[in-house]
């Protein structure tokens, strides 16, 4: 029995070194520009309804400036996040600080719950006990809440796709944005018809939409802290095992296969491979397979055990324990 690890001339293991090492310092630099970018709009648009909001006396400016001040925070905490993943690989953390990224998106998940949950409480408060609604101020405070968020949304749009820490921040604002446009609905209706009603009841179908967005945050994030096979990427350890099995047809079995993820773009393979009789030197054959797990899965790192017919069995998991 033979432990392989992937040479270091094939694709694989350059990609490996690429993202550990040599670009740590470059890594998520895109997505940190854009948030910054955001941050600065979301901060310049909150510090306009706090003045806004003193001169006018509006407490409604002044609660959105609230509101925007959570976005701030989420923002913040997807920056502290990228700054932490960049920090390079070393001993005693050899693949980096890159969950980091995970950590603040499953956080920032939990923030959007925990605002669903007071603004649904809130306006069932205000359904049982209605308040005085003023619509041309809750119009106007809508308007500059929904030009700030969708500025930020075009900014980060993209790079949320194949970011979970951009994703959690993207629908943050994404949810506020749609919580702007159900608003100036509400105000149009209180305005013109004075069916105060109308606030909460949006405010109930907008939370029940962040909640949604929240789950899937946190059902990957989630998935990835507890080194599961990534489920948006539509393979798990079986799916590679078989196309292996098809692939090189002088693989005679695969047992103990694991795949998990770093983060979403980043998947680790280990497995024990066994090889038929008539296969003299399986070695060879192990940049192959690296390589095909590279460019077929975007796996960065792979590590082979190879087995021979003698040991094959010892590491078939017993069916009693599976």
């Amino acid at each position: 029995m033979e432990t392989h690890t992937n040479p270091g001339h094939d694709h694989s293991d350059h990609y490996r070194r690429g993202v550990f090492t040599e670009r740590v310092f470059e890594y998520r630099s895109v997505e940190k520009k854009k948030l910054l970018i955001s941050l600065f709009v979301t901060t310049f648009f909150m510090l306009v309804e706090i003045v806004g909001g003193i001169l006018s006396g509006s407490i409604a400016l002044i609660s959105d400036a609230g509101h925007m001040f959570t976005h701030c925070f989420a923002i913040i905490i997807g920056l502290v996040a990228i700054y932490i993943a960049r920090k390079p690989a070393c001993h005693h953390r050899t693949f980096g600080l890159y969950r980091a990224e995970i950590l603040a998106s499953f956080v920032n998940g939990i923030f959007l719950v925990l605002v669903s949950a007071v603004i649904i409480y809130e306006a069932v408060a205000r359904i049982i006990s209605p308040r005085e609604v003023l619509g041309l101020e809750m119009f106007v405070v809508a308007i500059i809440g929904l030009v700030a968020n969708v500025a930020s949304i075009f900014i980060l749009k993209g790079s949320h796709q194949h970011d979970l820490n951009v994703k959690s921040v993207f629908y943050h604002l994404l949810a506020d944005a749609a919580s702007s446009v159900g608003v100036i609905g509400a105000a149009v209706v209180i305005y013109y018809r004075g069916w105060t009603v109308v606030d909460p009841i949006v405010s109930i179908g907008i939370s029940i939409a962040i909640l949604y967005w929240a789950w899937g945050v946190l059902k990957e994030s989630g998935m990835i802290l507890m080194e599961m096979a990534p489920g948006g990427n539509g393979f798990d350890s079986d799916t590679i095992a078989t196309d292996l099995m098809s692939r090189f047809p002088e693989i005679s079995g695969i047992f103990s296969a694991h795949l998990w993820a770093i983060t979403p773009d980043m998947l680790v393979f280990s497995a024990h491979i066994g090889f038929k009789d008539g296969v003299k030197n399986p070695i060879s054959l192990m940049p192959r397979i690296s390589e095909h797990l590279f460019e077929r899965y975007r796996v960065i790192e792979s590590t082979i055990q190879i087995l021979t017919d003698e040991f094959g069995a010892v590491c078939q998991v017993p069916p009693e324990i599976r």
